[in-house]
């Protein structure tokens, strides 16, 4: 029985790495898109910045809003893990 809570553990473990890594490396790379193009399109149209300016910020803050929803669920696995109290009972 001790053997199976250390392997959830483990594996547990391994998958809030890969949720918070896979989380972060999109967030960025999302964050990086957005943000070259929000510059292509005020170097286009400088008149418009105000409104892209606008715009770009509810977007960085939608897409770093998906990031944390996915710390708070790998959180959740590393303090509250449901699977070890299926375990237990």
């Amino acid at each position: 029985m001790p053997q199976y809570i250390s392997l959830i553990q483990a594996y547990t473990a391994l998958g809030i790495g890969i949720i918070i890594g896979l989380g972060a490396i999109g967030a960025c790379i999302g964050i990086g898109i957005m943000g070259s193009k929000f510059l292509e399109s005020a170097a286009r149209q400088p008149e418009l910045m105000p409104v892209l300016t606008g715009r770009m910020f509810l977007l960085a803050g939608l897409i770093d809003a998906a990031f944390l929803i996915g710390v708070a669920i790998a959180m959740f696995f590393a303090f509250a893990n449901p699977l070890l109290s299926r375990l237990a009972g």
